[in-house]
């Protein structure tokens, strides 16, 4: 049972506090990534569509350390997500992350040398874009049981 609260993100000071703690997420890994909207067709048929940005991204990243060993990481109002897995016999450590607020938007790309002006350069680079950001620790979500999504067996 995570009972750790959610914390607002507010400026570079938070996100410093954040870099901080989880070790500039060092010899971590994204485990798991969960993506959902305020879009939905409903049961007459008809779609309804918030006019807002209405994306949101719950990111789960563990590392080999501990307290915290698991975060969460929330982007609200999402500008830009990127993904790219890495290829076949190469792994998905991260060494070192960039975590930014610039220009009134959260960034956090799994390359500590990638920067918003630079992302064209950066294409293997998983980032994130959104207007609001939260977190929180979830030291109890370590392992490789999935946490977002079903939980039956999908293979």
């Amino acid at each position: 049972m995570i009972d750790t609260q959610w914390q607002q993100i507010n400026n570079q000071e938070d996100i410093d506090h954040i870099m901080t703690r989880f070790g500039g997420f060092h010899d971590s890994c994204i485990k798991e990534l969960y993506m959902w909207t305020g879009h939905h067709v409903n049961e007459d048929l008809s779609i309804s569509v918030p006019m807002q940005r209405d994306y949101k991204v719950r990111l789960l990243v563990q590392r080999q350390y501990a307290n915290p060993t698991a975060i969460e990481l929330m982007f609200d109002e999402l500008v830009q997500l990127y993904i790219k897995p890495s290829p076949e016999n190469y792994d998905s450590i991260i060494y070192g992350a960039n975590f930014l607020c610039k220009d009134g938007l959260f960034y956090w790309a799994d390359d500590r040398e990638w920067t918003p002006e630079k992302a064209h350069q950066y294409q293997d680079v998983n980032w994130i874009c959104s207007n609001k950001m939260k977190w929180r620790e979830v030291n109890e979500w370590v392992g490789e049981i999935q946490r977002y999504g079903p939980q039956d067996n999908i293979e």
